[in-house]
């Protein structure tokens, strides 16, 4: 038995009428349960937290839509510890605890992923976002948590609000690392593509886009999500990008925008939660639950 990993806000097995958040989970997890079911491989959806779960009763647990472990960090955190002992975790739970923080963005840099450029203010320093955007040359800049998701406590900033972003976000920082990177105008421009890899190798793309005003791409803050061919140049990074991870994940997510040189650069990888698209594009479900087979057979 698989255990596929939720929280206890998706847990239902129908979605209330009106609830397309909802419905879309289920979709997803539905194509993915068929292809396991395909192989013989019985799952069930699973709230991660819930403490009734006996996790040695199941083959593997496999993160899907565990959405709310940046707000539950701690309490996640040691959910993690003690389960990735009890039974198999998908991805592997080095890749968890590495993809958790995104200062990995690092890591991948060093290893010649084009990445957006980065600079971290690490927890309880001090900083001066006027200063920084000087430093770098950027007119504009985006900064959020190091541990994130959701675009939570992510803000907007310029040379003219500098100083009240700054306000804001120093309490923050006292308690957690932060990021600064630089607006690429191609956000609001075009969107954000992502690209879904599986098994190494990319199946499929969606391209999210913000709504009008705004410059979050996710679907919580009005964005929207459309289909996309992904071109080659695109395929390359990400299967690079997934290549440069150790050890190498099963299944997750490249996130990629135009610089403003115009290559490709990876904003971030999904490798611990990520929303798979998998209803976009059916196929991929198949061979997901294919990767999951070969990895539990290799395992016995």
């Amino acid at each position: 038995m698989l255990a596929l990993l939720t929280d206890h806000r998706y847990t239902a097995s129908e979605a209330p009428e009106g609830d397309w958040y909802l419905a879309n989970i289920l979709r997803d997890d539905l194509l993915l349960q068929l292809g396991l079911e395909k192989r013989g491989l019985p799952s069930l959806r699973v709230d991660w937290a819930d403490p009734g779960v006996h996790w040695r009763e199941f083959d593997c647990a496999v993160f899907r839509t565990t959405w709310d472990y940046f707000e539950r960090f701690d309490e996640f955190s040691a959910w993690l510890k003690r389960t990735e002992r009890l039974t198999r975790i998908i991805n592997d739970p080095e890749l968890v605890w590495w993809n958790l923080d995104k200062h990995y963005l690092q890591d991948l840099e060093e290893q010649g992923i084009p990445i957006v450029p980065t600079r971290f203010i690490e927890k309880g320093s001090g900083f001066s976002l006027k200063q920084m955007l000087e430093e770098n040359g950027w007119t504009e800049a985006v900064i959020k948590p190091c541990v994130s998701g959701a675009a939570r406590h992510t803000y907007r900033v310029h040379r003219q609000n500098a100083d009240e972003v700054q306000k804001t976000v120093k309490p923050l920082v006292e308690k957690e690392a932060f990021l600064l990177q630089p607006f690429l105008e191609e956000i609001v421009k075009t969107g954000e593509d992502t690209l879904m890899v599986i098994g190494g190798e990319v199946t499929h793309g969606v391209r999210k886009v913000a709504k009008p005003g705004d410059f979050r791409v996710q679907d919580d803050h009005g964005g929207t999500v459309h289909e996309l061919k992904p071109d080659p140049e695109q395929i390359a990074l990400a299967e690079k990008a997934f290549a440069a991870c150790s050890p190498q994940p099963l299944y997750g997510r490249a996130d990629m925008v135009r610089d403003e040189q115009g290559r490709w650069v990876i904003m971030e990888l999904e490798l611990i939660e990520p929303e798979l698209w998998l209803r976009y594009y059916p196929p991929a479900a198949d061979k997901f639950a294919g990767v999951l087979e070969r990895a539990l057979r290799s395992s016995d």
